[in-house]
């Protein structure tokens, strides 16, 4: 599944990622530091404690991006990844854009109706 991310301020300054692996279980979504940086996006948040899957605590700085996948838009903290991270999809983010996994399918889905207040 690929995205584009955007810089927040700079709408003008993006980059496309063809493939991004979408993982429920992370609730940020990741994105090499390299790129974000190159985006002008700016670490906000310095130096947050991350539990991995695999056990294992990493600290990383956050920041804000929009995120489009398909039609789909949202805004949302980004963790500035580090060699050997994956470019994940978070939680967080696939219920900004309002998609859901359809695992029969392996794709996103739209999640339906958003609820009011």
């Amino acid at each position: 599944m690929g995205c584009r991310i955007e810089n927040h301020t700079h709408r003008n300054k993006y980059k496309r990622l063809p493939k991004l692996l979408v993982d429920t279980g992370s609730e940020y979504t990741w994105i090499s530091e390299d790129i974000l940086m190159k985006l002008d996006v700016k670490p906000e948040k310095k130096d947050i404690l991350f539990l991995l899957a695999n056990g294992q605590t990493v600290t990383r700085n956050v920041g804000f991006a929009v995120i489009h996948v398909g039609e789909h838009f949202t805004i949302d903290e980004v963790v500035f990844g580090r060699p050997g991270d994956l470019h994940l999809l978070g939680a967080r983010t696939l219920e900004g854009l309002n998609l859901m996994v359809d695992s029969h399918r392996k794709r996103l889905v739209a999640a339906g109706p958003l609820p009011a207040a």
